[in-house]
């Protein structure tokens, strides 16, 4: 039933786009041109003084902008189950993509694309595009997560390894923190051993039940069974950092909190080496961006696209930054002082060597790597290689 349903909503959206007929033109119209953009709820504010600068830059257009807010995770159910009444510009988390395309919701950007490409991150620009065409303006670069820790505990040599972070830990009555039970987060281990997430003929496929996959779920379980360990979400990991936590994985969004509980012992870096089966094998880890897009049904096409390239620019990347502490996917807002002297965007880059985009992550993926993380937190005996292969299934027949 879900299928059918899925398949009817995209033949419906198709079917408008047909009818909609709209091509990019002159950017002159008559009237005033009528858009909505939905935004999460922490930058609204940000939105505003970007969309107040954007009418100031081109006066010769009279416009009717209204916010909304809908935020990244949110943007595919919302834009898709009503493609009418949805914002003509919004932001999205670059794992929709491929869901956003097959749907026929993402108009193709076709204004400016040769200038987008060359101002934004190579890997950005490859997460943004299906089949060759462009479908979303990066926005940020920095969807990744790495490893914060206090300098009155680890020394930077102590950090490299997950084996010693646990000793140092323990010996100190700290704990170094992750959510296992994450499909983000749990991925990193698989990721950094070697193991992929693929997609064919529209559907996930996995090796992660492969004799190395095995290895990193007995690697993942003695981490979690580890007296060191601790789990849960980021509220617990700001309340604990600098006081029963020492170290623990995380994002951006987690930095102000996690600096001002440790002040001048603050630290972050990329992820540590783990045992693979003998052998000390880095952490990877999803490199993710933030995108905005434009729906396939807009009246203002190419009013839409200039709204959508002014809020992801130069200008208003760095604004994003400064405002929210965000890392920039435009090469030139990358490249400020500012950004490079952050300590989180620092580690936020040297873990991106070892990073792979989400472009190859279905919706089918998610719960499944949850629950497996969920009974390794949980202290389950059961077998390794039985409770990666129901994973696997799970993750490739519900789909």
């Amino acid at each position: 039933m879900k299928k059918l349903l899925k398949a009817l909503v995209i033949l419906t959206i198709a079917a408008l786009v047909v009818a909609c007929g709209a091509k990019p033109g002159d950017d002159k119209v008559e009237g005033p041109v009528v858009l909505k953009v939905w935004g999460a709820q922490e930058d609204q504010e940000l939105l505003t003084e970007r969309v107040d600068a954007f009418k100031a830059a081109t006066p010769d257009i009279e416009w009717e902008i209204t916010l909304g807010v809908v935020g990244e995770p949110d943007a595919y159910d919302m834009v898709t189950q009503d493609l009418e009444t949805a914002a003509d510009v919004f932001t999205f988390a670059n794992d929709q993509i491929f869901d956003f395309v097959g749907a026929g919701a993402l108009y193709e950007v076709t204004r400016n694309k040769d200038e987008i490409v060359s101002a934004n991150v190579a890997g950005s620009i490859e997460a943004a595009e299906v089949d060759g065409k462009l479908y979303a303006y990066p926005m940020t670069a920095d969807n990744g997560y790495f490893m914060y820790y206090d300098a009155s505990v680890f020394t930077e040599d102590d950090v490299k390894s997950l084996d010693k972070m646990l000793e140092v830990a323990n010996a100190a009555n700290k704990k170094v923190f992750m959510d296992v039970s994450n499909g983000w987060y749990i991925a990193s281990f698989f990721l950094g051993a070697g193991n992929t997430l693929d997609i064919k003929d529209g559907k996930q496929v996995t090796d992660f039940n492969n004799e190395t996959g095995v290895k990193v779920g007995e690697a993942i379980r003695d981490f979690t069974a580890h007296n060191a360990f601790l789990t849960g979400d980021d509220a617990i990991l700001q309340a604990g950092m600098g006081d029963t936590i020492a170290a623990g994985v995380s994002g951006t969004w987690t930095a102000d909190g996690i600096q001002a509980a440790l002040g001048e012992n603050y630290r972050a870096t990329k992820l540590p080496e783990f045992n693979l089966g003998g052998t000390q094998t880095q952490m990877g880890s999803f490199a993710g961006y933030k995108f905005m897009g434009v729906k396939t049904s807009t009246k203002h096409p190419v009013q839409a696209m200039m709204l959508a390239e002014f809020l992801t620019n130069e200008e208003s990347q760095v604004k994003r930054f400064e405002a929210r502490g965000m890392g920039p996917s435009n090469i030139k807002a990358g490249a400020s002082d500012e950004v490079q002297a952050n300590v989180a965007l620092a580690a936020l880059a040297e873990q991106a060597a070892y990073a792979q985009g989400q472009k190859n992550v279905l919706g089918s993926y998610w719960a499944p790597a949850e629950a497996f993380g969920t009974e390794l937190e949980a202290k389950s005996t059961k077998d390794i290689k039985t409770m990666l292969d129901e994973m696997v299934t799970q993750i490739e027949e519900a789909q």
